[in-house]
């Protein structure tokens, strides 16, 4: 039996991650991600310490706004920022962290469930 999502082909899909950057759908991204399901753009932070609310606008400004927003926190996991919980929280979205790995395959995941997720993908070589 093939349990693998199928993902529609308009959707954008985590193909790989290493220390450069993500493939996703057919497209390579160096440095770090903000993650849609129908877009992905740029995001200009380094170290988990630059991640506030401000960084994350993208997602407050998406129609649909995301349900959950994953944080991939590069090399280890991470937890949640209260403070950016909170202010999260107050637009309707929840937040999880976790290393960027299990966040590219959890994203993936709920995107076949779909599930209105976002990621913010910290690159592993930044």
């Amino acid at each position: 039996m093939d349990i693998t999502p199928t993902i529609p082909s308009d959707r954008q899909y985590i193909q790989r991650y290493d220390a450069t950057g993500f493939r996703i759908s057919g497209i390579d991204h160096v440095g770090s991600v903000i993650v849609l399901p129908e877009r992905t753009m740029p995001w200009p932070i380094e170290r988990l310490d630059q991640v506030d609310l401000g960084s994350l606008e993208p997602l407050l400004a998406a129609a649909p706004r995301p349900e959950l927003l994953i944080i991939g926190c590069g090399r280890r996991g991470a937890p949640p920022i209260i403070s950016l919980r909170a202010a999260l929280k107050a637009h309707g979205i929840a937040l999880d962290m976790m290393e960027t790995g299990a966040a590219c395959r959890t994203y993936n995941v709920l995107l076949g469930e779909e599930r209105r997720v976002a990621a913010a993908l910290i690159a592993l070589g930044v």
